[in-house]
């Protein structure tokens, strides 16, 4: 019996450990529900962290007209720390390409497109943000309202919200979510 226990408590515990993430998913258009991205040259997916049973990554469409997009990508697997990803795309009107080059504030208050990356434990350590200073773009490669599926690339610089940080880079950025 103690040796049971043994195996099961050490099964919880590496169940609960940062799993290393060495390549992107694939850039799909088939509604995946896929998201991933190099930050500062590193990989970057959402991951779930034992125990945690939140949505790690949604697609919704928001706004007075319902045509603004909000994809949220939460990676809780360093925890007590978590990071998320947000892409806002004001007035979305199908496939093309969308400029991140405005200051606004986030969601639910922006007036604009932006890209946001926080890191939070509980409240936010660090935030960071696409503006007129560091910019970047979203590319909708599909946009099936039908079937529900948002599929796209992005790329941007984003600047510390309260200077306290240097800037971070983010490449090879691409989605492949379901609308919810």
């Amino acid at each position: 019996m103690r040796n049971i226990m043994i195996v099961l408590a050490s099964l919880l515990i590496l169940a609960g450990c940062k799993k290393s993430v060495d390549e992107l998913p694939e850039a799909t258009q088939s509604g995946a529900n896929t998201f991933g991205l190099k930050l500062n040259g590193n990989f970057w997916t959402p991951q779930k962290f034992a125990g945690i049973n939140a949505p790690i990554l949604k697609a919704q469409l928001t706004g007075s007209t319902i045509n603004d997009l909000l994809i949220t990508a939460q990676n809780f697997a360093s925890e007590p720390l978590e990071s998320q990803f947000n892409l806002y795309i004001k007035n979305i009107t199908g496939p093309g390409t969308y400029q991140l080059d405005q200051n606004t504030d986030i969601y639910p208050n922006a007036s604009v497109s932006y890209a946001y990356y926080v890191r939070r434990k509980i409240n936010p350590l660090n935030e960071w943000i696409t503006s007129a200073q560091h910019t970047g773009t979203v590319t909708i490669t599909k946009w099936d309202l039908t079937n529900g599926i948002v599929s796209g690339t992005f790329e941007f610089n984003a600047g510390s919200m309260d200077n306290s940080e240097g800037p971070i880079t983010v490449t090879d950025g691409r989605f492949d979510i379901r609308l919810q």
